[in-house]
């Protein structure tokens, strides 16, 4: 009885509605009636009656020449005004939360959306709102637009992969026609479906605040004269995530028009997912609660998790199993999802162009240290300039086995790398995640960095110009061990000159002579204590500059196990083998070991020496 007694009041509704429209509008009636009856009564008496044949050729023409205007505006408008949308149905992909490793707290704020979104009949029916917006904030390669597949997959509702740039287009309000379209098929979509996720990467593109980057710019040529400024497309994105309570079938607002419609608006579930680097560029109206109400941070993955990633795209290809997951975390430190399977997929290469069908541990080390250096640059240099890199590079290489504990020589080389800004380097990674440090393993690094100057002396007899970064780093880390960190007995902070001189010349850090004394002061008692544990080390550091002088390149466990062999008390024989592949010293060339005389250079004459002959570390 109740459910004829609200069609009732519906019916009485609509009917006054229409008496109301006809109250107030009557004049407009009479006047449309008006003009009909004296267009019957005097205009088409007059008229000759046209044949059937003139009347279908009329048409023809007419219908030509509208197809023709409509096919070139609809052209022109679909070419140019396209932006790159890319739609995946339930099914169509099998990318779910399984895939997704390395980031749990990540993946449980995914599935929480997950549930509301298969649950919103429940959720909406208890009084609750599903979410409009989800932001996702993160570095590049994180995998924000992964996250956001598998949480389609999960929910089993449509997809939408759309450039956020691609919104900006040739003509003026082409991007506000743009977005309204596709959230008019989103919600058809999420009608059908249940839901419908709109995932929308680079977002900053067309989100970023008004009054910043954006506006006009002149093209030229009549009506491509213009480019449509982002204002127009974010106020539009602004008002379709948080639409008023209005129907978007034009039947209805039709219906509504007439008061022959009150049904109450229904919002479809259609969930917007932006991923941006940069959300401070972003308009404070889309941050608002009510368009994007949650944001979750995507980072790399932590130690606790990295393996996790490796151990997953490792299954994917064929690989030694004695391969140590545990070095691996340590080797790909820092390293996003993206960049570990770019890592592991260009491992696959190289074992394959070297005729294998499965990769190792070097393949791995080879392919990460392209990746974060650059690709080999073949040069020709002679003994005398291998001999300086190699020992300098031998005196960092030992120095950071002996005092740096938590950390592990990844890698040395004295063969130029394109993306390294060093003629030759010595890679160290820490072996856990690092966020504090003692005094003593601050005091470890900055004699790390001296181990260059104090093996050049040792073992060269020379002062080289390689040593300029290693200083400068030295001497930044020596001051804030003085003035920042409070690690000489002193509570004075001097953080704002620091901060501020870094990167600068020493000469424009040090403005209090005591400060300067003491920072000196600690540096030479570094030198001091490394250039012992050099001698102390001596057979170490000729086995590693003598091996780098045959191979150009050592690894991890090549270095690790010339030290080992060097410490035993066969001297002899390890030296023999160490240097049993190093090619004969040119003909007139002075420096190094093996019966030549050793090179001496006074400081007077490093001043004449070329800049960057032996080139700086990147340690």
């Amino acid at each position: 009885m109740a459910a004829y007694d609200k069609v009732d009041q519906s019916i009485d509704r609509s009917l006054d509605d229409l008496g109301r429209f006809l109250r107030r509008k009557w004049w407009l009636v009479a006047l449309v009636l008006a003009l009909v009856w004296w267009s019957f009564a005097n205009i088409v008496p007059q008229l000759s009656t046209p044949s059937p044949g003139a009347i279908l050729g009329f048409i023809l023409q007419a219908g030509t020449v509208i197809f023709f205007i409509l096919i070139q505006f609809v052209a022109l408008f679909w070419f140019l005004g396209r932006p790159r949308i890319y739609w995946v149905m339930p099914g169509e992909t099998g990318t779910g939360f399984a895939d997704y490793k390395g980031n749990p707290e990540v993946l449980e704020s995914a599935r929480r959306i997950v549930i509301l979104l298969r649950g919103v009949r429940g959720f909406k029916e208890m009084g609750g709102e599903i979410s409009r917006g989800l932001l996702l904030v993160g570095p590049p390669g994180t995998g924000k637009s992964y996250l956001a597949q598998c949480i389609s997959t999960e929910a089993g509702v449509p997809f939408a992969y759309a450039s956020a740039a691609s919104f900006k287009a040739m003509f003026i309000g082409m991007d506000v026609l743009m977005i309204k379209n596709l959230y008019r098929k989103a919600r058809r979509l999420a009608r059908e479906y249940g839901g419908c996720i709109l995932f929308m990467d680079e977002f900053d593109a067309i989100g970023m605040a008004r009054g910043g980057q954006g506006g006009n710019v002149a093209m030229g040529g009549g009506m491509m004269g213009m480019m449509g400024s982002g204002s127009g497309g974010l106020n539009e994105l602004l008002m379709q995530m948080d639409p008023p309570p209005i129907d978007h079938s034009w039947w209805k607002k039709a219906l509504r028009v007439m008061g022959l419609y009150h049904g109450r608006n229904q919002r479809e579930p259609v969930l917007t997912i932006g991923a941006t680097n940069i959300p401070d560029s972003l308009d404070a109206a889309l941050l608002r609660p009510g368009r994007f109400d949650r944001k979750i941070i995507v980072a790399p993955p932590s130690d606790a998790n990295r393996g996790e990633v490796i151990e997953y795209y490792l299954s994917k290809v064929r690989h030694e199993e004695t391969i140590s997951i545990a070095k691996l975390v340590s080797d790909m430190m820092g390293y996003t999802p993206v960049a570990i399977k770019h890592v592991i997929n260009e491992a696959a290469v190289l074992a394959h162009f070297d005729g294998r069908n499965i990769i190792t541990y070097k393949d791995i080390c080879a392919a990460r240290e392209t990746h974060e250096h650059g690709i080999r640059y073949p040069r020709t240099l002679s003994m005398l300039e291998k001999r300086r890199l190699a020992y300098h590079e031998a005196g960092h290489a030992i120095a950071q086995v002996k005092l740096l504990p938590r950390f592990r020589v990844t890698h040395a080389t004295i063969a130029k790398r394109l993306g390294s800004t060093g003629e030759a380097f010595v890679a160290y990674k820490p072996m856990e995640e690092i966020v504090t440090q003692s005094a003593e393993e601050v005091f470890a690094e900055i004699e790390t960095l001296l181990a260059s100057r104090a093996s050049e002396e040792l073992f060269l007899q020379a002062r080289l110009n390689g040593v300029g970064g290693d200083l400068q780093r030295a001497t930044q880390l020596a001051l804030q061990y003085v003035t920042h960190w409070g690690m000489s007995g002193a509570f004075f902070s001097a953080m704002g000159t620091i901060t501020s001189s870094l990167g600068t010349g020493p000469e424009r850090v040090y403005t209090d002579p005591g400060v300067r004394a003491e920072v000196e002061s600690l540096l030479r008692q570094a030198y001091t204590d490394v250039r012992a544990l050099l001698e102390r080390h001596r057979a170490a550091v000729v086995a590693v500059a003598e091996a780098l002088l045959a191979r150009e390149e050592l690894e991890s466990d090549e270095i690790l196990e010339l030290i080992a062999q060097a410490e035993v008390p066969d001297l002899d024989a390890i030296a023999a083998t160490a240097l049993a592949a190093v090619p004969p010293l040119e003909a007139g060339a002075e420096g190094g070991l093996n019966g030549h005389k050793p090179e001496r250079v006074v400081e007077g004459e490093l001043a004449d020496m070329p800049h960057g002959a032996a080139g700086h570390d990147l340690v």
